[in-house]
């Protein structure tokens, strides 16, 4: 008799280790992989291709090339566009940065007459998990391929983590005076 009962209770022991095992994988593999920009506008994409995608998306508000600025110094391509204007569109102004011709970074500006901060960052937990790095200004879901973040007011971005990798390590701006002092002072503390 004291033999089965030990045998059950070891039985339920493992079998309640399993099921929570198993519930916690489901969990971890529910959400979505980090999408690579928004809807048909994707990083990577060159100049062309993403100014048809803003063309076939009126939400956007792009007008043609008069949204498109060109830097030669740096060889860098600008797309600003203002969906403000645009019956039913949730965004504001949006800009698209490319470098060497490459689309590398997103950034739409929400309207927050027509949607809050807190129901995109619910909706993004939900979909994406908890961000990587949380902050008052901004909230940042990251992986190897993109960064995407939700900055106040209500910003949403979407950056090439290695495109921005290779652009910060040709940058290589030294340090201002300032900054270093107040690196030592924080050190300091």
């Amino acid at each position: 008799m004291m033999k089965n009962l030990i045998f059950c209770v070891i039985v339920a022991f493992f079998s309640f280790f399993a099921f929570a095992a198993e519930q916690t994988s489901q969990r971890n593999g529910q959400y979505e992989k980090l999408p690579m920009g928004y809807g048909d506008i994707q990083l990577g994409m060159s100049v062309d291709e993403v100014k048809s995608a803003l063309l076939k998306n009126h939400a956007f508000g792009y007008r043609g090339d008069r949204d498109v600025s060109f830097s030669p110094k740096d060889n860098q391509v600008l797309i600003e566009t203002d969906g403000a204007y645009a019956p039913f569109s949730y965004f504001g102004r949006c800009w698209f940065q490319f470098t060497d011709g490459k689309l590398y970074i997103i950034t739409i500006n929400l309207n927050d007459e027509k949607v809050d901060h807190y129901s995109v960052f619910t909706s993004l937990c939900n979909k994406y998990g908890g961000p990587n790095q949380l902050s008052p200004k901004k909230s940042q879901w990251q992986n190897d391929d993109v960064m995407m973040s939700l900055e106040r007011p209500l910003s949403l971005k979407y950056i090439d983590a290695k495109a921005f990798a290779d652009r910060q390590g040709k940058a290589k701006v030294e340090k201002t005076y300032g900054e270093q002092n107040r690196e030592e002072f924080l050190k300091g503390l």
